[in-house]
């Protein structure tokens, strides 16, 4: 059908519509033939399931209550969201006006000092010696 997208060609409808209906007349003969081809796996297939099935019965462990997972807390216990400042007026006061509050900065548990100091560096020790 990529090809009926080209407007230099002419499109020939009839001939379309006869591989149409030569893909239709494929189809039609292989749903009939297929059982008798390949009809056995649905059997092999229903007795998989059925194997499966009684194997993850027989298997089923249930957990001690200590190892079974916590019920679900809502997040509404932990995420508390409260009102956004105003929006500013003009576009120029948009860049940076949440991080302009104290209380909206991302930043809030205090500054990142990550890489600043070695602990290795502080003992004194040389650096391929915590292996």
């Amino acid at each position: 059908m990529a090809d009926s997208k080209r407007t230099s060609e002419p499109i020939n409808f009839v001939h379309q519509d006869e591989i149409w209906k030569a893909h239709v007349k494929a189809e039609k003969h292989l749903a009939t033939v297929w059982p008798n081809k390949w009809g056995f796996l649905t059997e092999v297939y229903k007795e998989y399931e059925r194997d499966s099935a009684e194997l993850k019965r027989a298997v089923r462990v249930e957990l001690p209550h200590h190892l079974a997972a916590p019920p679900a807390t809502p997040t509404e216990k932990h995420i508390h969201v409260g009102p956004s400042p105003p929006v500013p007026q003009t576009t120029q006061a948009l860049i940076g006006w949440r991080s302009g509050h104290s209380h909206l900065q991302l930043e809030m548990f205090g500054t990142v000092h990550y890489g600043k100091h070695s602990f290795l560096r502080e003992l004194g020790w040389p650096f391929g010696s915590c292996n």
